[in-house]
C-alpha cells in the first residue's frame, strides 16, 4: 500500500517579503548617485538648521554697525549685510524657517490630498465629481496670486504662510491618491476584504493606504522643494517672513541695492536656495525610481 501524503500549503512569510523589499529599495536607491547627492544635501541642510545655535558664530539679528557690508573673511566667513549682521548666522537660522514651512505645508497638503483622494476614488459617482471639480477650481487659481492675496488679508507669519502653501498644494496629491485608489480597489485582496465584511475605513487604512503611499512620498519630497521656493519668492516680494526674522528670500530682496558693491550679500542666500531645491528634487527623483523601478527604469 502507498501511504497517503497530505500536502500543506506554503506559508508566506510577510516579514521576509518586507525585508526583501527594503533591500531592493536601498540597492536601487544607492546605485543612483544623483539621488545620494540629493540625500546628502538634504541631510546637511537639516543638520545645519537643527544645530544653528551651535554653528552660528553670531546672533542672527544682532547688528555690528562698524562691520557693515564686509566681504567674506575670518571674522565673517560669508560676509555681513548692510547692518553688519553675519550672513552665515542668518543663513543657518533662515534654514529653520524655510524647512519648517516646507515640511509643515507639505504635511497639510499631503494629509488633505490623501483624505480627499481616498474618499473620491473609493465612493466615485457624485462625490467623486464634486471633489474633483473643487480640485479643478484650485488648479485654475494662479498659485502666486493666491499666496499674495492670502498674506495681504492675513498677517504674513509662518503659520499663515504654511497654511496657504498647504491649501494651494493639495489638489495634485488628491488626484494622485484618487488614481491609486481607483486601481487598488479592484484588486483581489481588496475584493476579498469587502466580501468578508471589512468596513470601509479598515479597507482604506489597512489595505489601500499602505500600497498607495509610495507615490505620495515622492510627491511630498518634491513638494517640499516647491514650498521652500514659493516661500522664498514671497519673502523676496516683501510679503513673506518679515524683518528682522532671518529668511533666505528676504536676504535676497535686501541685497538688490548692493549687487555691485557687495556681491556676497545676494549670492550666498541664492546659492543656498538653489542647493536646497536641487537636493529635494534629486531626492524625490531617486525615491521615485527606487520605489517604482518597473515603471520608471525601463
Amino acid at each position: 500500500m502507498i501511504a497517503a501524503t497530505t500536502s500543506r500549503p506554503a506559508v508566506i512569510d510577510l516579514s521576509e517579503i518586507r525585508i526583501s523589499n527594503r533591500r531592493r529599495f536601498w540597492r536601487a536607491f544607492r546605485r543612483n548617485r544623483v539621488a545620494l547627492l540629493g540625500l546628502i544635501l538634504v541631510i546637511l541642510i537639516c543638520l545645519s538648521a537643527i544645530f544653528a545655535d551651535v554653528l552660528a558664530p553670531y546672533d542672527p539679528i544682532e547688528p555690528h554697525y562698524t562691520a557693515r557690508l564686509q566681504a567674506p573673511s575670518a571674522e565673517f566667513p560669508l560676509g555681513s549685510d548692510e547692518l553688519g549682521r553675519d550672513l552665515l548666522s542668518r543663513l543657518l537660522y533662515g534654514a529653520r524657517i524655510s524647512l519648517v514651512i516646507g515640511f509643515v505645508a507639505q504635511s497639510v497638503a499631503i494629509t488633505t490630498g490623501i483624505i480627499i483622494g481616498m474618499i473620491s476614488g473609493w465612493y466615485g459617482g457624485l462625490i467623486d465629481d464634486l471633489l474633483m471639480r473643487i480640485a479643478d477650481v484650485f488648479f485654475a487659481i494662479p498659485g502666486l496670486m493666491f499666496l499674495i492675496v492670502w498674506v495681504t488679508i492675513f498677517d504674513p507669519n509662518p503659520v499663515s504662510i504654511f497654511l496657504a502653501l498647504g491649501l494651494i498644494s493639495w489638489p495634485s496629491n488628491a488626484r494622485m491618491m484618487r488614481s491609486q485608489v481607483l486601481h487598488l480597489k479592484e484588486l483581489d485582496y481588496v475584493l476579498a476584504a469587502r466580501s468578508l465584511g471589512a468596513s470601509t475605513p479598515r479597507i482604506l487604512i489597512q489595505h489601500i493606504l499602505p500600497n498607495a503611499i509610495a507615490p505620495m512620498i515622492v510627491l511630498a519630497s518634491l513638494g517640499v522643494a516647491g514650498v521652500i521656493l514659493s516661500e522664498s519668492i514671497l519673502s523676496f516680494l516683501g510679503l513673506g517672513i518679515q524683518i528682522p526674522t532671518p529668511s533666505w528670500g528676504t536676504m535676497v530682496n535686501s541685497s538688490r541695492g548692493y549687487i555691485t558693491t557687495a556681491w556676497w550679500y545676494g549670492v550666498f542666500p541664492g546659492l543656498i536656495i538653489m542647493l536646497t531645491v536641487l537636493g529635494f528634487n534629486f531626492l524625490g527623483d531617486g525615491l521615485r525610481d527606487a520605489l517604482q523601478p518597473n515603471q520608471y527604469n525601463k
